[in-house]
């Protein structure tokens, strides 16, 4: 009899689906950085904290957003291409303000996907030596900025577009460049 109830208890226990799915350092890099950044421009707007209101700025937000963070747009269904539509499961928690972490925490349940995102590490334009970088990360940097490199066929042509670029994009990595 004590058995069957010790084996019944351990059974519920077993069944009993762990809430304590913190996000680890690192974690949802994507989500969590976007999702900051939007909940701050909602701030910084005065937006309305309705389920309606959020959605139409999450929208608007992700018409705009490029990488890794379309991607993630991508994911939760705030893209004119999107498959599926989840947004409701980030608009209707940040109308009750719930923090960011436990928003990707339970978007994480949901798609996987979702916390794999990673941002791509950034170039120090200032120091880096462009003739060592590859001609994909050149051309990354290009499109950065919005710029393409028509008629670029070799290495050389992409670093010659990006030193003629660096001024207007990227000033300070300019001036503290000494091959220019």
């Amino acid at each position: 009899m004590i058995y069957l109830s010790g084996l019944s208890v351990v059974l519920a226990l077993a069944l009993v689906p762990s809430c304590t799915e913190a996000l680890k350092d690192g974690e949802c890099e994507v989500c969590v950085g976007f999702l900051e950044r939007f909940y701050q421009t909602l701030q910084d707007n005065d937006v309305k904290f309705d389920s309606d209101s959020i959605e139409k700025a999450l929208l608007k937000s992700c018409k705009e957003a490029k990488g890794k963070e379309n991607r993630f747009c991508y994911y939760i269904g705030a893209t004119s291409d999107a498959a599926t539509k989840i947004i409701n499961e980030v608009s209707k928690p940040m109308s009750y303000h719930v923090p960011v972490e436990k928003i990707c925490e339970k978007l994480k349940k949901k798609d996987s996907q979702i916390c794999e995102l990673k941002y791509d590490k950034q170039v120090d334009l200032s120091s880096v030596d462009l003739k060592k970088l590859k001609v994909k990360d050149l051309k990354k940097i290009l499109e950065e900025w919005g710029e393409s490199c028509k008629g670029c066929v070799e290495k050389s042509d992409f670093i010659r577009k990006i030193n003629e670029l660096m001024p207007k994009y990227a000033p300070n990595a300019a001036k503290a460049r000494t091959d220019l």
